[in-house]
């Protein structure tokens, strides 16, 4: 869908402290938006660079926080653990947290962990960040 810099002109980076993108992770904003893009697979082996995007996102979380699992190619129970802690640290603090999932297999692990009742996935970026 989108490489490099954010899907649209008025996105932009957040303020000092939001770490850098890596190959599993990337952070920005639309308008008041938090978008967090996963990518690639998530298990144990990427958690500490994924984390430090959803903690940064946790802290700051504005009205609404987006994981955008659109590029993620594989997800594991660990990884989906990450994603559980992260809604957590963002609805304590007063946000709303909403998923992009486009990938069949990680939908289906959604559904068979019952993680779709909890995060509500829909398919676009542009769905997500409707009010």
């Amino acid at each position: 869908m989108h490489q490099g810099e954010p899907p649209e002109p008025f996105a932009r980076r957040l303020g000092d402290g939001v770490p850098l993108p890596t190959p599993y992770a990337r952070t920005y904003r639309i308008r008041e938006i938090t978008v967090v893009e996963l990518r690639g697979e998530i298990d144990l082996g990427c958690a500490e660079q994924v984390d430090i995007h959803l903690e940064a996102a946790a802290l700051r979380p504005g009205p609404l926080v987006v994981l955008d699992l659109g590029r993620l190619e594989f997800i594991d129970c660990f990884g989906l653990s990450l994603l559980v802690r992260a809604r957590r640290r963002i609805v304590e603090r007063g946000g709303r947290i909403q998923m992009v999932c486009t990938h069949p297999p990680t939908r289906r692990l959604l559904s068979l962990t019952g993680l779709d009742g909890v995060f509500h996935p829909v398919r676009t970026l542009e769905q997500a960040l409707e009010p």
